[in-house]
């Protein structure tokens, strides 16, 4: 189960997964955020990761399409730079409808440029008989990194309220999309790109 971990391509890759795992808050509380400061009503409360969803139906396969054009990494990175740009945004004293549409749609280009593409750059790196092992691997790697970023964003929320936990977490996103640029293994198709 973890012989993937024996490529050093791919435990790169797993690295600069987890960094930007790690600085990732979790969909619920952006749409926490966006109720709190849109005021809305609990009865629409729900619908919010709808919107999310039909930007990432619509989105996730010309991002597809794009990453296998252009390479991986640079969709991958941008994705989470969509993320970075919806944290920022909810830190502007912008409001309305806009603040709202604007952030459904960047967290699900964010998912659009991300899901499907991390599992494009890891899957030629491990031989087809470990491969959904070792994408398995990848994933729960990402996935435990979130898992501590949301309690870590939680306990931030609960001790310095909102604001000051999403600053932070806009910093560490920053930092993390700076770190996993350099960790991140660059393609044969990059690296051959003028």
């Amino acid at each position: 189960m973890f012989e993937p971990l024996r490529s050093p391509a791919f435990r790169r890759i797993l690295a600069a997964a987890a960094l930007l795992g790690a600085a990732t808050i979790g969909d619920a509380f952006v749409y926490l955020l966006l109720q709190r400061r849109l005021d809305v009503g609990v009865v629409w409360f729900p619908l919010l990761p709808l919107g999310a969803a039909a930007v990432y139906l619509l989105l996730a396969v010309p991002a597809g399409r794009l990453a296998d054009r252009v390479g991986r990494r640079v969709p991958f990175l941008c994705g989470h730079g969509a993320l970075l740009a919806a944290y920022l945004l909810l830190l502007t004293p912008i409001n309305g409808t806009v603040v709202l549409a604007l952030v459904l749609v960047l967290v699900g280009a964010f998912y659009a440029s991300t899901d499907g593409v991390l599992m494009a750059i890891a899957g030629p790196l491990l031989p087809a008989a470990r491969r959904a092992s070792g994408l398995a691997l990848l994933q729960t790697g990402q996935a435990v990194a979130r898992l501590i970023a949301a309690a870590g964003f939680g306990a931030a929320w609960t001790l310095w309220g909102p604001r000051p936990a999403l600053a932070a977490a806009a910093t560490a996103m920053l930092t993390a999309l700076v770190l996993a640029r350099a960790v991140l293994p660059r393609t044969e198709q990059e690296r051959q790109a003028p």
